[in-house]
Protein backbone atom coordinates (compact mmCIF):
# COMPACT_ATOMS: atom_id res chain seq x y z
CA UNK A 1 0.00 0.00 0.00
CA UNK A 2 1.50 3.33 -1.09
CA UNK A 3 1.87 6.30 1.25
CA UNK A 4 -0.17 9.32 0.24
CA UNK A 5 0.07 12.75 1.88
CA UNK A 6 -2.84 15.21 1.68
CA UNK A 7 -2.09 18.80 2.69
CA UNK A 8 -5.04 21.02 3.59
CA UNK A 9 -7.53 18.22 4.26
CA UNK A 10 -9.90 19.88 6.74
CA UNK A 11 -12.58 21.12 4.37
CA UNK A 12 -15.46 19.68 2.36
CA UNK A 13 -13.22 18.25 -0.36
CA UNK A 14 -10.76 16.86 2.17
CA UNK A 15 -13.57 14.89 3.79
CA UNK A 16 -14.34 13.13 0.50
CA UNK A 17 -10.67 12.53 -0.28
CA UNK A 18 -10.14 10.93 3.10
CA UNK A 19 -13.11 8.60 2.69
CA UNK A 20 -12.18 7.60 -0.87
CA UNK A 21 -8.40 7.38 -0.65
CA UNK A 22 -8.16 5.76 2.79
CA UNK A 23 -9.46 2.54 1.22
CA UNK A 24 -6.43 2.23 -1.05
CA UNK A 25 -3.59 4.25 0.49
CA UNK A 26 -1.79 4.72 3.76
CA UNK A 27 -2.82 8.33 4.37
CA UNK A 28 -1.43 11.23 6.28
CA UNK A 29 -3.90 14.14 6.29
CA UNK A 30 -2.94 17.57 7.61
CA UNK A 31 -4.47 21.02 8.00
CA UNK A 32 -4.06 24.20 10.00
CA UNK A 33 -7.44 23.40 11.55
CA UNK A 34 -7.61 20.00 13.23
CA UNK A 35 -11.31 19.15 13.07
CA UNK A 36 -11.13 15.36 12.67
CA UNK A 37 -9.26 12.61 14.52
CA UNK A 38 -7.58 11.62 11.25
CA UNK A 39 -6.11 15.12 10.70
CA UNK A 40 -2.82 16.29 12.17
CA UNK A 41 -1.77 19.93 12.40
CA UNK A 42 0.37 21.51 9.71
CA UNK A 43 0.58 24.96 8.15
CA UNK A 44 1.74 24.35 4.59
CA UNK A 45 2.87 27.96 4.20
CA UNK A 46 5.86 27.00 6.40
CA UNK A 47 8.21 25.36 3.92
CA UNK A 48 10.51 23.62 6.38
CA UNK A 49 7.68 22.09 8.41
CA UNK A 50 5.84 21.06 5.24
CA UNK A 51 8.89 19.36 3.76
CA UNK A 52 9.82 17.62 7.00
CA UNK A 53 6.28 16.27 7.47
CA UNK A 54 6.01 14.95 3.89
CA UNK A 55 9.39 13.26 4.23
CA UNK A 56 8.49 11.69 7.57
CA UNK A 57 5.54 9.89 5.96
CA UNK A 58 7.83 8.32 3.33
CA UNK A 59 5.37 9.82 0.84
CA UNK A 60 4.83 8.31 -2.61
CA UNK A 61 2.22 10.85 -3.82
CA UNK A 62 1.63 14.41 -2.57
CA UNK A 63 -1.83 15.95 -2.90
CA UNK A 64 -1.91 19.71 -2.26
CA UNK A 65 -5.60 20.14 -1.50
CA UNK A 66 -6.14 23.15 0.74
CA UNK A 67 -6.54 26.79 -0.24
CA UNK A 68 -8.05 30.04 0.89
CA UNK A 69 -11.37 29.87 -0.99
CA UNK A 70 -13.61 32.71 0.22
CA UNK A 71 -13.51 35.22 -2.63
CA UNK A 72 -14.38 38.09 -0.31
CA UNK A 73 -11.64 37.21 2.17
CA UNK A 74 -9.19 36.83 -0.69
CA UNK A 75 -10.00 40.32 -1.99
CA UNK A 76 -9.64 41.85 1.47
CA UNK A 77 -6.32 40.15 2.24
CA UNK A 78 -4.29 39.57 -0.95
CA UNK A 79 -1.11 38.82 0.99
CA UNK A 80 -2.66 35.85 2.80
CA UNK A 81 -4.35 34.77 -0.42
CA UNK A 82 -1.13 34.45 -2.42
CA UNK A 83 0.73 33.00 0.56
CA UNK A 84 -1.83 30.21 0.96
CA UNK A 85 -2.84 29.68 -2.66
CA UNK A 86 0.42 30.28 -4.55
CA UNK A 87 3.50 30.32 -2.33
CA UNK A 88 2.43 27.12 -0.58
CA UNK A 89 2.03 25.46 -3.99
CA UNK A 90 5.56 26.52 -4.89
CA UNK A 91 6.62 24.74 -1.69
CA UNK A 92 4.73 21.63 -2.80
CA UNK A 93 6.41 21.67 -6.23
CA UNK A 94 9.87 21.93 -4.68
CA UNK A 95 9.14 19.17 -2.15
CA UNK A 96 7.70 16.80 -4.75
CA UNK A 97 10.62 17.44 -7.11
CA UNK A 98 13.19 16.79 -4.39
CA UNK A 99 11.47 13.56 -3.38
CA UNK A 100 10.82 12.64 -7.02
CA UNK A 101 7.13 11.98 -6.38
CA UNK A 102 3.97 13.08 -8.26
CA UNK A 103 2.16 16.25 -7.20
CA UNK A 104 -1.62 16.58 -7.43
CA UNK A 105 -3.03 20.12 -7.34
CA UNK A 106 -6.66 21.24 -7.19
CA UNK A 107 -7.56 24.25 -9.31
CA UNK A 108 -10.83 25.98 -10.12
CA UNK A 109 -13.21 27.20 -12.80
CA UNK A 110 -12.66 30.62 -11.23
CA UNK A 111 -9.53 31.12 -13.33
CA UNK A 112 -11.72 32.06 -16.31
CA UNK A 113 -13.32 35.47 -16.90
CA UNK A 114 -16.75 34.08 -17.84
CA UNK A 115 -17.13 35.88 -21.16
CA UNK A 116 -17.46 32.54 -22.93
CA UNK A 117 -20.38 30.30 -22.07
CA UNK A 118 -18.35 27.06 -21.89
CA UNK A 119 -14.65 26.43 -21.24
CA UNK A 120 -12.66 23.36 -22.16
CA UNK A 121 -9.20 22.35 -20.94
CA UNK A 122 -7.36 24.35 -23.60
CA UNK A 123 -9.08 27.72 -23.14
CA UNK A 124 -6.80 30.50 -21.91
CA UNK A 125 -7.57 31.63 -18.34
CA UNK A 126 -8.12 35.27 -17.49
CA UNK A 127 -9.03 35.42 -13.77
CA UNK A 128 -11.00 38.36 -12.39
CA UNK A 129 -10.35 37.99 -8.65
CA UNK A 130 -7.35 37.52 -6.38
CA UNK A 131 -8.62 34.01 -5.69
CA UNK A 132 -8.67 33.15 -9.38
CA UNK A 133 -5.34 34.85 -10.01
CA UNK A 134 -3.65 33.02 -7.15
CA UNK A 135 -4.83 29.64 -8.45
CA UNK A 136 -3.85 30.41 -12.04
CA UNK A 137 -0.38 31.50 -10.94
CA UNK A 138 -0.06 28.14 -9.22
CA UNK A 139 -1.12 26.30 -12.37
CA UNK A 140 1.51 28.12 -14.41
CA UNK A 141 4.22 27.53 -11.81
CA UNK A 142 3.45 23.81 -11.67
CA UNK A 143 3.42 23.41 -15.45
CA UNK A 144 6.75 25.21 -15.73
CA UNK A 145 8.60 23.69 -12.78
CA UNK A 146 7.08 20.36 -11.71
CA UNK A 147 8.62 17.10 -12.89
CA UNK A 148 5.42 15.07 -12.49
CA UNK A 149 2.06 16.70 -11.89
CA UNK A 150 -1.70 16.36 -12.14
CA UNK A 151 -3.86 19.51 -12.13
CA UNK A 152 -7.61 19.02 -11.69
CA UNK A 153 -9.98 21.97 -12.08
CA UNK A 154 -13.21 21.80 -10.11
CA UNK A 155 -16.45 23.67 -10.69
CA UNK A 156 -19.13 24.66 -8.17
CA UNK A 157 -18.28 22.40 -5.27
CA UNK A 158 -20.97 20.56 -3.31
CA UNK A 159 -20.43 18.13 -0.44
CA UNK A 160 -19.51 17.99 3.23
CA UNK A 161 -22.96 18.47 4.76
CA UNK A 162 -23.89 20.97 7.44
CA UNK A 163 -20.50 20.64 9.11
CA UNK A 164 -18.20 21.46 6.20
CA UNK A 165 -20.18 22.72 3.20
CA UNK A 166 -19.59 26.48 2.93
CA UNK A 167 -20.83 26.73 -0.63
CA UNK A 168 -24.10 27.41 -2.42
CA UNK A 169 -26.08 24.24 -1.63
CA UNK A 170 -25.61 24.52 2.11
CA UNK A 171 -26.42 28.24 2.03
CA UNK A 172 -29.76 27.42 0.42
CA UNK A 173 -30.41 24.67 2.97
CA UNK A 174 -29.73 27.08 5.83
CA UNK A 175 -32.26 29.55 4.42
CA UNK A 176 -34.84 26.77 4.26
CA UNK A 177 -34.12 25.80 7.87
CA UNK A 178 -34.50 29.45 8.89
CA UNK A 179 -38.05 29.55 7.51
CA UNK A 180 -37.32 31.68 4.46
CA UNK A 181 -40.42 31.71 2.28
CA UNK A 182 -38.78 33.64 -0.54
CA UNK A 183 -35.31 32.79 -1.85
CA UNK A 184 -33.51 35.53 -3.77
CA UNK A 185 -31.48 33.70 -6.40
CA UNK A 186 -29.22 35.25 -9.02
CA UNK A 187 -30.22 34.75 -12.65
CA UNK A 188 -26.85 35.77 -14.10
CA UNK A 189 -24.49 33.03 -12.88
CA UNK A 190 -23.95 29.75 -14.73
CA UNK A 191 -21.67 26.84 -13.91
CA UNK A 192 -21.07 23.13 -13.51
CA UNK A 193 -21.50 21.62 -10.03
CA UNK A 194 -18.83 19.23 -8.80
CA UNK A 195 -19.72 16.64 -6.17
CA UNK A 196 -16.78 16.14 -3.83
CA UNK A 197 -17.07 12.33 -3.91
CA UNK A 198 -17.20 12.16 -7.71
CA UNK A 199 -14.24 14.54 -7.88
CA UNK A 200 -12.19 12.41 -5.45
CA UNK A 201 -13.09 9.24 -7.37
CA UNK A 202 -12.06 10.86 -10.65
CA UNK A 203 -8.70 11.97 -9.22
CA UNK A 204 -8.14 8.45 -7.89
CA UNK A 205 -8.99 7.03 -11.33
CA UNK A 206 -6.37 9.27 -12.94
CA UNK A 207 -3.73 8.39 -10.36
CA UNK A 208 -4.37 4.67 -10.72
CA UNK A 209 -3.95 5.00 -14.50
CA UNK A 210 -0.70 6.98 -14.11
CA UNK A 211 -2.17 9.99 -15.92
CA UNK A 212 -0.56 13.40 -15.63
CA UNK A 213 -1.27 16.85 -17.03
CA UNK A 214 -4.14 19.33 -16.65
CA UNK A 215 -7.82 18.39 -16.64
CA UNK A 216 -11.23 19.93 -16.15
CA UNK A 217 -13.02 17.72 -13.62
CA UNK A 218 -16.69 18.60 -13.18
CA UNK A 219 -20.01 16.79 -13.12
CA UNK A 220 -21.73 16.41 -16.46
CA UNK A 221 -24.44 18.85 -17.49
CA UNK A 222 -24.53 22.66 -17.65
CA UNK A 223 -26.68 24.61 -15.24
CA UNK A 224 -27.29 27.80 -13.27
CA UNK A 225 -27.83 28.94 -9.70
CA UNK A 226 -31.55 29.11 -10.45
CA UNK A 227 -31.81 25.54 -11.66
CA UNK A 228 -29.77 24.18 -8.75
CA UNK A 229 -32.12 25.93 -6.32
CA UNK A 230 -35.19 24.55 -8.07
CA UNK A 231 -33.79 21.03 -7.79
CA UNK A 232 -33.10 21.47 -4.06
CA UNK A 233 -36.69 22.60 -3.46
CA UNK A 234 -37.94 19.75 -5.60
CA UNK A 235 -35.97 17.22 -3.53
CA UNK A 236 -37.58 18.44 -0.31
CA UNK A 237 -41.00 18.80 -2.00
CA UNK A 238 -41.04 22.49 -1.09
CA UNK A 239 -41.76 23.96 -4.54
CA UNK A 240 -45.19 25.15 -3.46
CA UNK A 241 -44.04 26.30 -0.03
CA UNK A 242 -40.98 28.39 -0.89
CA UNK A 243 -40.86 30.81 -3.80
CA UNK A 244 -37.88 31.87 -5.86
CA UNK A 245 -37.39 35.53 -6.72
CA UNK A 246 -34.90 36.12 -9.52
CA UNK A 247 -32.36 38.88 -8.96
CA UNK A 248 -29.07 39.86 -10.56
CA UNK A 249 -25.75 39.73 -8.75
CA UNK A 250 -25.92 43.40 -7.74
CA UNK A 251 -28.62 42.42 -5.24
CA UNK A 252 -25.89 40.73 -3.14
CA UNK A 253 -23.14 43.23 -3.88
CA UNK A 254 -22.76 44.32 -0.24
CA UNK A 255 -22.02 40.81 1.01
CA UNK A 256 -20.46 39.36 -2.15
CA UNK A 257 -18.35 42.20 -3.49
CA UNK A 258 -15.66 40.11 -5.22
CA UNK A 259 -16.01 39.99 -8.98
CA UNK A 260 -17.26 36.63 -10.23
CA UNK A 261 -17.45 35.29 -13.78
CA UNK A 262 -20.84 35.22 -15.50
CA UNK A 263 -20.09 31.66 -16.60
CA UNK A 264 -17.96 29.05 -14.86
CA UNK A 265 -19.18 26.23 -17.07
CA UNK A 266 -16.48 23.66 -17.76
CA UNK A 267 -16.52 20.55 -19.92
CA UNK A 268 -14.23 17.57 -19.39
CA UNK A 269 -12.93 17.49 -22.94
CA UNK A 270 -9.54 15.89 -22.17
CA UNK A 271 -11.09 13.24 -19.92
CA UNK A 272 -13.56 12.44 -22.69
CA UNK A 273 -10.87 12.21 -25.37
CA UNK A 274 -8.93 9.75 -23.23
CA UNK A 275 -12.07 7.78 -22.29
CA UNK A 276 -11.34 8.49 -18.63
CA UNK A 277 -14.40 10.52 -17.65
CA UNK A 278 -16.30 8.86 -14.78
CA UNK A 279 -18.04 12.03 -13.54
CA UNK A 280 -21.82 11.65 -13.28
CA UNK A 281 -24.58 14.13 -14.09
CA UNK A 282 -24.83 16.95 -11.57
CA UNK A 283 -28.53 16.30 -10.82
CA UNK A 284 -27.81 12.68 -9.91
CA UNK A 285 -24.99 13.84 -7.64
CA UNK A 286 -27.04 16.62 -6.07
CA UNK A 287 -29.84 14.22 -5.14
CA UNK A 288 -27.33 11.70 -3.79
CA UNK A 289 -25.69 14.42 -1.71
CA UNK A 290 -28.99 15.72 -0.33
CA UNK A 291 -30.17 12.21 0.42
CA UNK A 292 -26.90 11.35 2.18
CA UNK A 293 -26.42 14.51 4.25
CA UNK A 294 -29.76 16.33 4.51
CA UNK A 295 -32.64 13.86 4.17
CA UNK A 296 -33.38 13.89 7.91
CA UNK A 297 -33.89 17.65 8.05
CA UNK A 298 -37.60 17.28 7.37
CA UNK A 299 -40.29 14.79 8.27
CA UNK A 300 -43.12 13.57 6.04
CA UNK A 301 -45.09 16.78 6.59
CA UNK A 302 -42.15 19.00 5.60
CA UNK A 303 -41.62 20.01 9.22
CA UNK A 304 -38.06 20.62 10.27
CA UNK A 305 -36.40 18.14 12.56
CA UNK A 306 -33.85 19.46 15.05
Amino acid sequence: MKNLYIAGCGGMLGDAFYNIFSKKFNLKCTDKLVNEKWISKLDFTNYNNYKKDVESHDTNILIHLGAKTSLEECELDPHETYLNNTTSVEHAVDISNQLNIPLVFISTAGIFDGYKDIYDDEDIPNPLSHYGKSKYLSEKFIETNSKNYLICRAGWMMGGGMKKDKKFVNKIIKQIINNKKILHIVNDKNGTPTYTYDFANQVLHLIENNINGRFNVVCQGLTSRLEVTREILNFFKLNDVIKIKEVNSDFFKKDYHAQRPFSERLINSRLNKLSLNIMRNWKVCLYEYLNKDYKNLFNENNKKIF
